[in-house]
């Protein structure tokens, strides 16, 4: 497996499929494809050629063992949003944890709970950096 700064920065259609698995756990390519279709119009020739290639790029683990060869994510859901994260703060916000965070809380509503939350976690965090 590659290292953690080598995996590239799944697509959108990628991440779709990721989503995908990351709800569901491992699956063939039926199965993601069938998922998707209930959302949107899909190939079935597309995704199964999109889970080859994130499998040689090392997004996804496939077990051949089986007749239909059983895909999985190669990292987490969290592993992963913190890598995008991580280069959306970089590439748009200039390394500004501030202004990611306006942006965030400009850009939909958010629930008094959501808040409530966030202001947890951000006190969770001031103590660990003291």
């Amino acid at each position: 497996m590659r290292g953690k700064a080598d995996l590239p920065r799944p697509t959108d259609a990628e991440l779709e499929i990721l989503t995908v698995l990351w709800s569901t756990g491992p699956a063939t390519v039926r199965q993601v494809y069938e998922t998707i279709a209930r959302r949107r119009e899909a190939q079935y020739s597309t995704t199964l050629k999109f889970m080859q290639i994130m499998a040689d790029k090392g997004l996804l683990l496939r077990d051949e063992e089986q007749r239909a060869h059983v895909y999985r994510a190669a990292r987490p859901r969290e592993w992963t949003q913190q890598q995008l994260a991580g280069h959306l703060l970089e590439r748009a916000f200039s390394g500004s944890a501030r202004a990611l965070l306006v942006g965030a809380l400009s850009a939909k509503k958010t629930s008094k709970a959501e808040l409530a939350e966030l202001r947890k976690l951000l006190d969770e965090y001031t103590k660990e950096a003291k």
